[in-house]
């Protein structure tokens, strides 16, 4: 009798010891690294997602990075004012004539500085400035140049602090490979950020190893703007083009896929201006934003070869913190879904 139930509870051990195992296991599995490759073409607003991460996730900006924002921000007045000015000239539009010796001699500014931002301020009220950057689909300038050129006098200001949305907004191309690490409820995330200019995307095969998640990031507000690189391409078709190489990707065929419609703002803005019809002979529906987004997203998803491959999507303003919170929380569920499903719990 004794041996009987000796041998009753050492088989309720090894038992318990299986079980401890296996949670101890599936705890582990449930907190691995959360890693998400950050993909899409240059402009889309990858940056800003990983700033927006640093925001939510990672106690914001010091203030020796807010300090080097300051320095960009400034530099990036120069660099747009001086676009602006050029296009006025090849599109051939008329400054006022006092305004003329103050935009050529601002081409000749390198460093910031009270005069510079005088002249800045006197150009930015030229109607032929505003004119040109209504234009910018037939140049290069990015779409934060009139947000920054508004807020002159307070960027000038020697008291000037950037603010988060400043920070957001500033364009400081991303060359090489940028990461940022945090945890979220005892589970460690990783977002990778790759170059989105076609010489960076060479480097992206590095990053393919154990990613959870692609997200990939579309600006809507490109429909009618042409590559930076490649005058003759348009931005949006690029985008489906990369999408359409990145989704069928054998190293991604089982990997989940998000995509970020990105510059949602914008984008409703740009459609009562310029029709979706200049990207998309087939679109017939005018300036009606949830009929052309809903358009796009087909445009996406119809490249997906795999028919069981999960893409999820979310219509998103980049500089809205609340909207990448958002996206961010229903990230988490995906995840946790996902977790679940692998551990057999669902």
């Amino acid at each position: 009798m004794g041996s009987k139930t000796s041998k009753r509870r050492q088989k309720e051990k090894e038992k318990s010891r299986e079980i401890d195992a296996r949670l101890k296991e599936e705890e582990q599995r449930f907190k691995k690294e959360v890693k998400l490759l950050l993909l899409g073409t240059g402009e889309s607003g990858k940056t800003t997602f990983i700033k927006q991460i640093q925001i939510l996730y990672n106690e914001g900006f010091s203030d020796s990075e807010k300090e080097l924002y300051l320095t960009v921000i400034r530099q990036n007045l120069i660099v747009y004012t001086k676009a602006l000015i050029n296009a006025t000239q090849e599109l051939r539009i008329s400054l006022k004539s006092e305004n003329t010796s103050i935009a050529n001699r601002f081409l000749e500014y390198t460093q910031f500085s009270p005069q510079v931002s005088q002249d800045c301020k006197t150009l930015w009220e030229d109607e032929g400035m505003k004119t040109a950057f209504d234009r910018r689909s037939e140049f290069y300038v990015p779409d934060s140049t009139s947000y920054f050129l508004d807020n002159i006098n307070r960027i000038s200001s020697t008291e000037y602090h950037p603010s988060e949305r400043d920070i957001l907004s500033c364009r400081i191309p991303t060359t090489g490979v940028k990461s940022i690490s945090f945890m979220v409820n005892q589970i460690p995330w990783k977002v990778v950020d790759v170059g989105g200019q076609r010489s960076e995307r060479r480097k992206w095969i590095h990053q393919f190893d154990d990613v959870s998640f692609i997200i990939y990031v579309v600006a809507l507000s490109e429909y009618d703007e042409m590559l930076f690189e490649d005058r003759r391409i348009n931005r949006m078709h690029e985008s489906l083009e990369l999408f359409e190489k990145t989704a069928n990707n054998e190293y991604f065929h089982k990997t989940d896929c998000i995509i970020l419609f990105n510059k949602i703002d914008l984008f409703e803005e740009k459609i009562k201006k310029r029709d979706l019809s200049n990207c998309f002979p087939d679109y017939k529906d005018g300036p009606n934003l949830e009929l052309a987004t809903q358009f796009i997203k087909e445009k996406f998803l119809e490249k997906t070869k795999n028919p069981n491959r999960k893409i999820h999507d979310h219509y998103t303003c980049g500089t809205n913190t609340k909207h990448i919170q958002q996206v961010f929380n229903s990230l988490q569920t995906i995840v946790f879904e996902k977790r679940m499903t692998e551990t057999g719990v669902i």
